[in-house]
């Protein structure tokens, strides 16, 4: 299968996510802009199998910082600034790309508010976790301790000298979110790279897994 699922997503009502694995055939030796593109339609096809029209995902611009955008309806271009973006819209759906730092997913099943968030070593260090959660918090009336937070496959020590993961859940949990909420993979990118993209392992040319979370019309 060219995606995942994490269990603590799938029992959300009102939510659908997949995390995209590696495409078998499209060549990434390039840089990132280039396999973004190349990626583009397949990731578009897993939003549609998803359930939503293809129009509907938003993805952030990526600058490895720690702003996060609010996106309540259809955006052509990527949120200018950020790493991390949060919707409550029914029937839009929420990107960040990763290959080796983590994407991090956020549901309130409550309220319906949900994000993801790109934290990488600098994200994880200027905590983008929590001003997502926090975020959450002043626009939609999201309390943490409702929220589910679920850590994709990032890269990990041994093959990494820093364990941003550990960093990542700490913040989660410091904002107030239960730990049995939090929820963590475990796996390290680097470890197999017939399933994941490594930037580190793969000296920079690589392509990009799509973390994906929508909220259900």
């Amino acid at each position: 299968m060219s995606w995942m699922s994490f269990p603590a997503l799938e029992a959300l009502p009102g939510f659908a996510h997949r995390f995209t694995l590696r495409h078998p055939e499209i060549d990434v030796d390039a840089e990132r802009a280039v396999v973004v593109e190349r990626l583009w339609a397949w990731h578009r096809e897993q939003v549609q199998e998803m359930g939503f029209h293809g129009s509907a995902l938003c993805i952030a611009e990526q600058v490895h910082g720690c702003e996060v955008a609010v996106v309540e309806e259809p955006q052509s271009e990527p949120a200018t600034g950020a790493d991390g973006l949060i919707s409550n819209t029914p029937g839009l759906v929420i990107g960040i790309y990763v290959a080796d730092c983590c994407a991090v997913c956020l549901a309130d099943a409550r309220t319906g508010a949900f994000g993801v968030v790109h934290s990488g070593t600098k994200g994880s260090e200027l905590g983008i976790t929590a001003r997502a959660i926090e975020l959450m918090r002043q626009r939609y009336g999201t309390n943490p301790a409702d929220l589910v937070v679920q850590l994709s496959p990032c890269i990990r020590p041994p093959a990494y000298e820093i364990d941003f993961a550990a960093q990542i859940r700490q913040q989660a949990l410091d904002a107030g979110v239960p730990s049995g909420q939090v929820h963590d993979s475990g796996v390290c990118t680097s470890s197999d790279l017939r399933r994941f993209y490594s930037y580190r392992m793969e000296k920079g040319r690589t392509g990009r897994m799509l973390a994906l979370l929508g909220r259900k019309s």
